[in-house]
């Protein structure tokens, strides 16, 4: 994909309203009128006069691709016609923070067919609805400011505008994908980076620092989430965010790591040792989490149920784990006991877009089974959608010790050999995969070939 060459152009803002239109007509035959949306207000830090950090509200974003804050935009559902409004001029702003952007500089750079000042918006609303006396304003509950008024429509409607962004980014379009990969272009880069200085630095924090120098420098400065940086057995906290301890004397070094484009997140997982070598441990827990990740990645397609996949994942990691001795016993019984989940207790992967944990994945947390309590998504895959694949297996004491305490599953764990892989803490290898009609595509590039990320480490 040529994503540099996608991405001189603008983002389809008026597309996906046509999508989201068409998706609310499906579920209110013959609706009419105008979606009303606010971007993000800017607001103050608490206690403080500088302001908080700024990301556009994602509803906003897809139906505009316009990152400035404490804006609006009205999409005439009949005429097919997108009004941005954005911040007027203040003087008394523009020695502090320059002047802002024009409403004509609006009108090139998005793609949206009339921009103006938001000190028009009421007068606008109320010209629309007037026009419409039968149409229906659609917006979001508690998105919309007190300041702005629909007394000129008789229909309001605050529920399955949300619902309808929501559905529809599930698949995303060529320039979406774009954004997506060059986000996955960064920060794979910016990965090998981390594997080359990994054996000349003290602490977590210096290697998160080296991935963020190299994003920012790249033009990513924004982060899709906060990275994790985790040594030795720190890596068998899912979600460590501490990224401040000494790595000396530790296996191996877990980073799930990501800069986003544009709004559009990338979420990239390797582990590699620190010293440049797997031990015996830690390359036999690597291999099984690889053959998880490869043969995962070779079953998706369009239609193919999620939930099978991660099935797929689990049975992998019992026959692994079973060869290496860690598990002992009938594997039908084991998987059937779900004593798996005692190393491999997370979903699979989630949903990818302008959210790390992207919209549409239809999850039940509420699900009694263990094995797939944590699923982000649940159902088929449709061709467009871009899902994360990330299998892991890891050594959690707090997670493991109780299932060693119940007869139900010490049955099948050998504590003996389990007890030579806690310093192994964590392994999970993620990528960000497209879904295709008959396949898929890869978008991470990053080296994740144990052989390869040894001899990079070495500087070979």
């Amino acid at each position: 994909m040529d994503y540099d060459k996608i991405l001189e152009g603008k983002y389809p803002a008026k597309q996906h309203a046509k999508r989201v239109t068409d998706y609310i007509r499906q579920k209110v035959p013959n609706a009419t009128g105008v979606l009303y949306l606010e971007g993000r207000a800017t607001k103050l830090l608490e206690d403080n006069d500088s302001e908080e950090p700024f990301r556009q509200r994602r509803y906003f974003y897809y139906l505009t691709g316009c990152a400035l804050a404490d804006s609006h935009v009205i999409y005439d559902m009949d005429s097919s016609k997108t009004t941005l409004f954005i911040p007027p001029i203040d003087p008394e702003s523009v020695m502090w923070s320059g002047l802002p952007v024009t409403a004509e500089e609006a009108i090139q750079k998005w793609d949206v067919d009339e921009v103006k000042y938001t000190n028009d918006i009421n007068a606008t609303l109320a010209h629309l609805g007037a026009a419409k006396p039968t149409g229906t304003v659609f917006a979001i509950a508690n998105q919309v400011s007190k300041k702005v008024t629909f007394l000129e429509f008789e229909h309001k409607n605050f529920s399955i505008l949300k619902e309808a962004i929501e559905v529809t980014r599930v698949v995303k379009d060529e320039f979406e994908m774009a954004m997506i990969a060059k986000a996955n272009s960064i920060s794979s880069r910016a990965h090998e980076l981390v594997m080359k200085k990994v054996k000349h630095v003290e602490n977590e924090r210096e290697l998160e620092a080296v991935f963020l120098a190299e994003c920012i420098s790249k033009g990513a400065r924004n982060q899709a989430y906060h990275s994790i940086v985790a040594g030795g057995r720190a890596a068998a906290t899912l979600h460590y965010v501490d990224n401040n301890a000494p790595l000396g004397g530790k296996q191996l070094l877990l980073l799930d790591a990501g800069g986003e484009w544009d709004c559009y997140a990338s979420d990239i997982t390797r582990t590699f040792p620190i010293n440049g070598k797997f031990t015996k441990e830690s390359r036999a827990i690597y291999d099984i989490v690889l053959k998880m990740q490869l043969e995962c990645i070779a079953a998706l397609k369009e239609g193919v149920v999620w939930d099978d996949i991660h099935l797929l994942a689990h049975k992998i990691a019992i026959d692994g784990l079973l060869e290496l001795g860690i598990l002992k016993g009938n594997k039908d019984e084991i998987l059937a006991n779900r004593t798996s989940v005692a190393f491999f207790p997370h979903g699979l992967g989630h949903y990818l877009g302008m959210d790390t944990h992207d919209t549409g994945g239809n999850a039940n947390y509420a699900d009694m089974d263990s094995m797939f309590r944590y699923l982000r998504v649940r159902g088929t895959l449709p061709a467009g959608s871009v899902i994360t694949v990330e299998p892991g297996i890891y050594f959690c004491k707090f997670i493991i010790d109780p299932y060693l305490k119940d007869p139900k599953h010490s049955n099948y764990i050998d504590q003996d050999v389990l007890d030579r892989y806690w310093d192994v803490g964590g392994v999970r290898i993620e990528d960000n995969i497209v879904i295709t009609k008959i396949g898929t595509k890869n978008l991470t590039t990053a080296v994740k070939d144990p052989d390869e990320m040894e001899k990079l480490i070495a500087g070979n």
